[in-house]
């Protein structure tokens, strides 16, 4: 049934001010919040995303893309082994080479930068020597790491390009400027290059104007609510409200929205501009390799339509029902991963928010249909969704490069993701 708008109380002109049959704004307040009508968040109750609640829905109501529920079951234990097996931690994200190493405002400051412009890197090219990449410190970087290299290299050459003073200033930071800075080492620019100059300029604006110029005070105005920083995000930022309608209901997924508080926990390793209380409230971030991955392991089956489009390299439109369904269940699905570990291994609830793994003894492996297999490690440590989507995109990029992709990523080019 579609979800009629909230229709906003208004005063009968023809009832006097000081009449008993006037309505209490408060009740009607409380009335519109108990039936899901209030767009007010009850301040007595924790913040929520709703990205959780909304995800199930889509799942519930999806026609095209389901889940194998013995095949979650077997891929949460293949996880939750190569994880222990991985040691894979928040250590995991600052090891990489081009993740920014020092903790402090001007990491907050990248940090924002490279989730602000965190979307749509794959190519039609079907030569990969022809696609977009990076030129940076002797290699060519592609995909997600083409960002973060060409922000890297934009520093070192002295381009403030994390400053949203430097974005907003249109004679200093003109679009030739952010050409050079995003300039390719093929012929293929980045994608959506005016969009992601948007998205500068308009972030830029609003944290000049409304938060002192950094977003370090968006932090500071959450207090330590992982699902209270997203909120704030989504609402202040246009270009981070990745909402649509599915079904007759508005939905939001937040993808870039949730990485960006994920990327800033797992920097600064659960500390400082990285600590949240409710860190667990962040779902996976629902792109188009998280869903590629949950189909390399059998949990996610899609119909024959839909395979055939995704297969046949076909574009799927930005909003669809497939676009959605596809987002909408891995961030589902990932949730019931995270369970089925939860609920053979209990001790992971009380193993810390920050995630920390330890390397085991334990190294008798196998690898069967491009993903390892190993014994039962000998200690389990904390984990969440984030973690697990982590270890999911390193693991199915890893695969990508093999050429062991049992089916390529779907096509939406978006803003989103």
């Amino acid at each position: 049934m579609p979800l009629l708008e909230p229709i906003t109380p208004r005063r009968n002109e023809s009832v006097d001010s000081g009449s008993d049959d006037e309505a209490d704004p408060e009740l009607l307040e409380l009335l519109r919040q108990h039936l899901g009508l209030s767009g007010k968040q009850n301040k007595n109750l924790p913040p929520e995303t709703k990205v959780l609640e909304n995800a199930q829905y889509i799942f519930d109501n999806a026609i095209d893309v389901a889940l194998n529920p013995a095949q979650t079951k077997e891929a949460a234990e293949t996880i939750w082994r190569l994880m222990q097996k991985k040691a894979y931690s928040t250590q995991t994200w600052s090891e990489h080479e081009l993740h920014p190493k020092t903790k402090d405002e001007s990491t907050v400051d990248f940090i924002f930068t490279m989730d602000l412009l965190n979307f749509s890197f794959w190519s039609e090219e079907t030569d990969e020597s022809k696609r977009f990449s990076i030129e940076y410190r002797g290699r060519r970087w592609t995909g997600y790491w083409s960002l973060v290299a060409a922000l890297q290299r934009a520093l070192d050459e002295d381009i403030p390009i994390t400053t949203p003073d430097f974005w907003v200033n249109e004679e200093e930071c003109t679009d030739e400027v952010l050409r050079h800075v995003f300039r390719s080492a093929t012929d293929e620019e980045i994608p959506l290059f005016k969009e992601r100059v948007q998205c500068l300029r308009e972030a830029g604006d609003v944290l000049c104007n409304e938060f002192g110029g950094s977003f370090a005070n968006c932090i500071d105005s959450a207090n330590y609510s992982a699902a209270s920083l997203v909120n704030l995000i989504t609402e202040s930022f246009d270009c981070f409200r990745d909402e649509t309608v599915f079904n007759g209901k508005r939905v939001r997924l937040y993808k870039r929205a949730q990485i960006l508080v994920a990327d800033l926990w797992a920097c600064f390793n659960g500390e400082d501009f990285g600590e949240f209380h409710d860190i667990d409230k962040i779902t996976m971030f629902a792109d188009y390799r998280i869903p590629q991955m949950l189909h390399q392991l059998g949990c996610m089956r899609y119909s024959p339509s839909l395979e055939s489009h995704i297969r046949s390299l076909k574009p799927i439109t930005p909003g669809s029902s497939w676009e959605v369904e596809l987002r909408g269940t891995s961030i589902w699905c990932v949730e019931l991963i995270k369970r089925e570990i939860e609920k053979r291994h209990p001790e992971v609830k009380s193993a810390g928010k920050k995630g920390v793994f330890k390397p085991v003894e334990n190294d008798d492996t196998d690898v069967q249909d491009g993903v390892e297999n190993i014994e039962q490690p000998q200690k389990t440590y904390g984990i969440n969704a984030i973690l697990i989507d982590f270890f999911l995109y390193d693991t199915m990029k890893t695969l990508e490069q093999e050429r062991n992709e049992s089916i390529p990523h779907h096509r939406t080019r978006s803003i989103w993701y």
